[in-house]
């Protein structure tokens, strides 16, 4: 049987060279086109390759899959978030097959997108959770099917989920119309897992019209996850000290809507104050569509008050989006974006993994503790003993 070998991303030494390479054809090396298409011949040879179980494995999440089955959905979300190398390839070939699939619904609805994209996030204590589950009981009782991608810390000892948002949108879990998945994140950069874009797209494959995907907390994970969004919705609770230092501008910058939560009771009034403060602060930010303006509004998971109104914030938004074309043309920047994300962490991977590189490093690391060495020199040695016993050479890519 044979296995997919991708000797392109095996070789690849440094990332951003290679990005300079493959933005300009012209300049692209013959053998990096012919491992380019081998590659991609692999990958259709591959479903010829399938045992009978796996065949029959991949068939039957498929077809449950697309028939909607939520069963079908955790088994497959599970194959795309397996580090076993034989399971991987398996899930790419699945995921070939949604993406075929996909692009077909999208072409029966007009080259638009058959489902609704939003990213949630805010500080810890602005009441996430239960935001989502009451925003996802609404929809559902509309007619929505609502997926819910929770991405949460892991554990250093075991690896598994610490918050365990399922247990804590009880009501939510148990309507058959929605679907809930915690995702640990296992030492991801950005506490959003490398599979979660994956994830998203499995969940529209099985027919759920409206993807929700929440973070971890204010950091690095909102930049990651509001490039595989279509909306990005930052919630932030209505006291706190100063929230508008307290969050970072960068992270509002990218916010399409910002929901004050907990606005009820005592919080009512510090809630208005804050809604005016960010109304004005955001005037003074660039915005980042022509067709939208980010706005602020105010609700209360409790009461329930001002959620429909923020579900009506979010159909303006998309309705906005997808007549300028500004959403589809999002939707296609996020994918190269991902492509690029995952070949650093590919290229991260191997390098570490290198022979040369495991024998120099732990002598370099030493150095470089000691103040013999600067960490500039050790990583530029570390480079020069990779590309030393790989195929390409250090001036193949434009190094001395």
């Amino acid at each position: 049987m044979r296995h997919l070998r991708f000797p392109l991303f095996r070789r690849i030494a440094a990332t951003s060279l290679l990005r300079r390479q493959l933005c300009h054809p012209e300049t692209v090396p013959d053998r990096i086109c012919k491992q380019w298409r081998a590659a991609s011949a692999a990958l259709t040879r591959h479903v010829q390759d399938l045992s009978g179980p796996e065949q029959r494995l991949l068939n039957k999440l498929y077809t449950g899959l697309i028939g909607g089955h939520r069963a079908s959905l955790a088994e497959s979300i599970t194959l795309v978030e397996t580090q076993h190398p034989r399971k991987k390839e398996l899930a790419q070939v699945m995921l070939q097959k949604v993406l075929a699939y996909r692009r077909e619904q999208e072409n029966c609805n007009g080259g638009k997108p058959v489902s609704f994209r939003v990213g949630l996030s805010g500080p810890p204590g602005a009441g996430k959770s239960s935001f989502i589950e009451v925003v996802g009981k609404m929809l559902t009782g509309r007619g929505h099917k609502v997926s819910v991608l929770a991405v949460d810390p892991s554990s250093c000892t075991t690896g598994g989920s610490l918050m365990g948002d399922k247990t804590r949108m009880t009501e939510l879990s148990r309507d058959m119309n929605a679907f809930i998945r915690p995702s640990p994140t296992s030492g991801t950069l950005g506490g959003v897992t490398r599979t979660t874009n994956e994830a998203v797209v499995l969940c529209e494959a099985a027919g759920y019209d409206v993807v929700l995907v929440e973070t971890v907390g204010v950091g690095q994970s909102e930049f990651a996850v509001a490039d595989m969004v279509d909306m990005f919705v930052l919630l932030i609770p209505p006291a706190g000290g100063d929230e508008l230092q307290g969050i970072k501008r960068g992270i509002i910058e990218r916010a399409d809507l910002v929901v004050v939560t907990k606005s009820d009771g005592d919080l009512l009034v510090p809630a208005r104050r804050i809604q005016a403060e960010y109304t004005s602060a955001m005037k003074l930010l660039r915005r980042q569509s022509k067709s939208w303006n980010p706005k602020v509004v105010r609700a209360s998971s409790h009461s329930a008050e001002g959620i429909a109104e923020v579900w009506a914030e979010m159909q303006s938004y998309q309705s906005a989006m997808l007549a300028s074309g500004e959403l589809q043309d999002r939707r296609r920047a996020q994918q190269k974006i991902w492509m690029w994300t995952l070949i650093q962490e590919n290229v991260l991977a191997h390098f570490r993994h290198h022979p040369a590189v495991r024998e120099a490093l732990p002598h370099l690391e030493e150095k470089v503790t000691q103040g013999d060495i600067s960490p500039g020199l050790a990583s530029d040695l570390l480079l020069k003993a990779f590309l030393s016993s790989s195929s390409y050479s250090a001036e193949e890519y434009g190094q001395s």
